[in-house]
């Protein structure tokens, strides 16, 4: 079990518990297949960081900057994860599965703001005031989720599932939701923007 993360490194199969790296930078790191279990990278810089098949559990990355950094089939699971800039870190033109999913986080206050991340996966989620504006999240798993002021104008949502999910506000004729699917109670909230009523 690895005690401390150098910048520069490039670390394999490795398990990180109970680590607190809060305010020290990581540049440059590799981790593959690497999992952290209840650590600290509150606002943390981990620039130009390459995770790739990694989980983070029960961890604390609020206010962590990504800028650069490269994520391929990693798993956020628990964790509290406000005010990050999503758009900072690095996303390949094309990918063919998901490449991040979040599952029973806090995801309040971040940006995926023109984002092409198919198959995304936010599930059980609380993701308060979050922009999705102009983003591309075809296929992408919402079920559970609570979007409480998020915003989504411009953006295509196509066959996402938003099974369970709450809060959101979704202009019919402003996004793509073709094939997306909906709870029939939470659905009402779509026709809000067609200035229906139902009584």
């Amino acid at each position: 079990m690895t005690k401390y993360i150098d910048s520069n490194a490039h670390y394999l199969d490795e398990y990180f518990t109970h680590l607190d790296m809060s305010d020290s930078p990581i540049v440059e790191g590799e981790f593959e297949g690497c999992t952290f279990t209840d650590c600290n990278f509150s606002d943390v810089n981990l620039e130009d960081c390459k995770f790739i098949e990694c989980h983070f559990v029960r961890c604390n990355l609020s206010l962590s900057k990504v800028g650069g950094c490269q994520f391929s089939d990693v798993l956020f699971a628990d964790c509290k994860m406000l005010g990050i800039d999503w758009t900072r870190a690095y996303w390949p033109n094309i990918t063919l599965s998901a490449q991040i999913k979040f599952e029973k986080c806090v995801l309040n206050d971040s940006s995926f703001f023109g984002l092409e991340l198919p198959s995304l996966v936010l599930e059980e989620c609380k993701a308060y005031d979050v922009d999705f504006r102009e983003g591309v999240f075809k296929n992408a798993d919402f079920s559970f989720t609570d979007f409480t002021n998020s915003q989504f104008n411009k953006t295509i949502l196509t066959n996402a599932n938003f099974t369970e999910a709450v809060d959101y506000s979704i202009n019919l004729f402003e996004n793509d939701i073709e094939g997306a699917t909906f709870s029939r109670f939470e659905a009402v909230n779509l026709l809000e923007s067609i200035g229906l009523k139902l009584v």
